[in-house]
This record gives structure tokens, C-alpha cells and sequence, in this order.
């Protein structure tokens, strides 16, 4: 079993539950001493986007802002697909701090080392 914590995520502000949930897990792994990343695909990639996960909260009232928050406190990686941040016209300049641009070369090459929590 590997002690690696992949966590994708292809829906953003779109999809509140979702988007805080994978952030939650993210957090809970790392919580429990997992190597945790989160990659961002799709419409996944507008949370990393300044600004943008203000207000998003699950339906159970937990904040996916709380969980990011945590995640690049304890700097947790947070990659952001270049081709799907590109075409939604996100530049590096866009990002919060902790998130970087990445290709799908690096998702697999997590994936292939990690357990995949797809949401």
C-alpha cells in the first residue's frame, strides 16, 4: 500500500459539494500523514484561480476555502492542468499561492505512485 494520496478533481464552482469534498479528503489525508496532492483538471482548475472558492461550501456548511486554506498552509501541492487553465484563459499569474502549472504527463506520472481519489 502506498503512503501517496493522489486527489483529482475536474469540477469547481460548478459543483460545491464536490470541490469541498475532494478538498476535505485532501486535507484528511495529509491530516493523517499521507503525501497529499491535489491536480486539478476541467473546470477543477478555476478553484485555483484567485478569488474564486470564496462562498463555496458544501451542503453539509463546511467551507472549501477552509480546506484550501489548510492545504496550502501546510503546502500541500496543488497542480492545475496547463491545457484546460489555458483555455479557460488562467495564466500562472492567476494562481494562489501553492498551486502551479502542470501537464498531464505529471497526472500520471502521481497517478502511477499514488491511491487515485477521483472526484
Amino acid at each position: 500500500m502506498t503512503n501517496n494520496v493522489l486527489i483529482v478533481l475536474s469540477c469547481g464552482t460548478d459543483n460545491p459539494n464536490r470541490t469541498t469534498r475532494a478538498l476535505f479528503f485532501a486535507m484528511v489525508a495529509h491530516k493523517e500523514g499521507k503525501n497529499s496532492v491535489v491536480f486539478l483538471l476541467d473546470e477543477g482548475v478555476y478553484i485555483a484561480k484567485k478569488g474564486m472558492i470564496t462562498n463555496v461550501r458544501a451542503a453539509t456548511g463546511d467551507s472549501a476555502d477552509d480546506h484550501l486554506a489548510y492545504l496550502q498552509e501546510y503546502g500541500v501541492p496543488i497542480y492545475v492542468c496547463t491545457p484546460c487553465a489555458k483555455s479557460r484563459q488562467i495564466t500562472e499569474a492567476d494562481l494562489i499561492p501553492g498551486a502551479k502549472m502542470a501537464t498531464g504527463m505529471e497526472l500520471i506520472k502521481l497517478a502511477c505512485e499514488s491511491t487515485v481519489i477521483s472526484l
